[in-house]
This record gives structure tokens, sequence and C-alpha cells, in this order.
């Protein structure tokens, strides 16, 4: 399973339109996409439960988590990230 995440087989479309990674189109792509969601609404339960210990700690934790869906996204996209003006 953990041999997934070092292959080059895409997990994103691209955009149409713009630059970056549009819609999972495989269940790794959905799975990262739902681990991203379920870490951002963990760390604002967090940060709501204990402001005093969990702001100073949930920041960080952000963005590490943004740059790791960059990331991924960016090596996981069919024909890779670039400008798109719709084809």
């Amino acid at each position: 399973m953990l041999h997934n995440l070092f292959d080059d087989e895409p997990w994103f479309e691209p955009k149409r339109f713009g630059y970056g990674a549009g819609r999972p189109i495989v269940w790794q792509g959905w799975v990262v996409y739902l681990s991203f969601i379920a870490l951002i609404l963990g760390l604002t339960s967090f940060a709501q439960a204990r402001p005093d210990f969990a702001a100073p700690l949930a920041i960080p934790l952000l963005g590490i988590a943004i740059v790791l869906l960059v990331v991924i996204s960016r090596r996981h996209t069919k024909g890779g990230w670039r400008w798109r003006w719709g084809e």
C-alpha cells in the first residue's frame, strides 16, 4: 500500500483552465483530499478547545499540511502542472 505513494501514476486530472490540479481520478487522490480536510477540521476543533496551547501548534501543522498537499498533487497530476487555456 505504501508503495503507491512512490509511483508516478496520475491521481488527479489537470485543471482545464489555469494552473494546478483538478479533481481526483483514482482512490488515492480522494484519500489525499479527504485526509487534508479531516486534518483541517481536527486542527480547528483542537484550536477551539485549547486556544492557549493549540494555536501555536496548529498554525505550523497547517502549513506543513498545505505543503504536503501541493507536493503530492503536483507529483501525481496527469500531464503535470502548467498553465492551460482549456482544450
